[in-house]
């Protein structure tokens, strides 16, 4: 079965990230990595998001499609990547994703077959 993993950052997460002094910001950059190498075997894809100031939304929920620049809500919390897992059920996809060393929300969700 495949999930896809979206990692959300929080504003909190994100000023946390900056005040580190540039050795701190590595080992936290190495456990991000360690953790890909370690579940290497179940990882299918996945990315690192640009900001979402970069984001372009578009809502079909009026009568005509409208377009904005940035993300679909003014929010406190961005996805900033996501990654693809084969596994065997959901209880697998939970813990490998209580091991992510990264931004503090994980959303998991099952692809559609």
């Amino acid at each position: 079965m495949k999930y896809v993993l979206m990692f959300v950052e929080t504003e909190q997460f994100a000023k946390d990230l900056a005040a580190m002094n540039a050795d701190e910001r590595e080992r936290a950059y190495q456990r991000v990595n360690q953790w890909f190498i370690d579940h290497s075997d179940k990882i299918r894809g996945g990315r690192k998001l640009q900001g979402p100031h970069t984001a372009t939304t578009l809502r079909l929920d009026g009568p005509t499609p409208v377009t904005t620049d940035g993300p679909f809500i003014e929010g406190k919390e961005v996805v900033s990547g996501f990654t693809e897992l084969e596994v065997a059920d959901l209880d697998e996809a939970l813990r490998i994703a209580k091991e992510w060393p990264g931004c503090p929300v994980v959303e998991l969700r099952p692809v559609e077959s």
